[in-house]
């Protein structure tokens, strides 16, 4: 499995939390870096974009030598390199899946994204995309949609799968209810996950996290409905599992399960 992805130099999220993710759940992780982040329990401190030609030389290293089953699309940062991952992903086979993480902002409220990048976006990469994970932020950000309940919730992953994507992942984790409430929906089939809230503040790279657990279910030939289902259910005790690191928030424990 092959993430595309910012490092993370505290190792709670991006590309780290990815290659852990992969490692736990019995997959073979690959990855091209997009961006360099200074980035603690804190924040982030500093981001550096690589030129998109390390991008794609890092993509043309793996595929054309290794081959992949299925990709993960974390943080990319800008509309040049939005547009260049989607021309990579194009060289694909269509079979490959592809999971898309449109990560905006970081867990402290860090922008990730150029905003001239949203467009880029919805209209090269998620036509590429197997499934695209959007929080609430980030559904908002793509859609116009405040999303509040389930019905919003329901009405921007329509709008979102407009764009392209088979299958759209609403993470409702931000909502304000007892239960954490995600729904999965292609169009004609929904499906709603929960589960109930756990008392932890170390919630660091759990978007990164699922994405990753999606993915390599995918990998491993699961149907999108069953990788999501495994893949929160990873997550979950991961989330449970979270730990204090440093003076802020603390990672999700990927090797909850080792």
């Amino acid at each position: 499995m092959l993430t595309i992805a910012g490092s993370d130099s505290g190792g709670g999220a991006g590309i780290q939390a990815d290659l852990k993710t992969m490692l736990a759940l019995g997959v073979h992780g690959m990855s091209v870096v997009t961006a360099v982040t200074a980035q603690n329990s804190l924040g982030v401190h500093g981001v550096w974009q690589l030129p998109a030609d390390a991008v794609a030389a890092q993509f043309r290293a793996v595929v054309d030598d290794i081959g992949v089953d299925a990709v993960k699309v974390g943080m990319l940062g800008t509309a040049e390199l939005v547009a260049e991952v989607a021309r990579l992903l194009a060289r694909l086979d269509p079979a490959v899946p592809v999971v898309v993480d449109p990560v905006s902002v970081s867990k402290h409220g860090d922008a990730l994204l150029a905003s001239d990048a949203l467009g880029v976006l919805t209209t090269e990469l998620l036509p590429r995309a197997t499934i695209v994970t959007p929080n609430l932020d980030e559904a908002r950000a793509l859609t116009g949609i405040t999303v509040t309940d389930v019905d919003a919730m329901r009405a921007a992953a329509a709008k979102l799968l407009a764009s392209g994507p088979a299958w759209v992942l609403v993470k409702g984790g931000h909502l304000a209810s007892e239960q954490s409430t995600d729904l999965l929906t292609n169009g004609p089939h929904e499906v709603t996950f929960s589960a109930q809230r756990r008392d932890n503040r170390h919630t660091h790279g759990t978007g990164c996290t699922l994405a990753s657990a999606i993915a390599s279910h995918l990998a491993s030939g699961s149907p999108v409905p069953d990788a999501v289902r495994a893949a929160k259910l990873y997550v979950t005790n991961a989330i449970a599992g979270g730990f204090p690191l440093g003076s802020g928030i603390g990672p999700v424990d990927h090797g909850w399960n080792l």
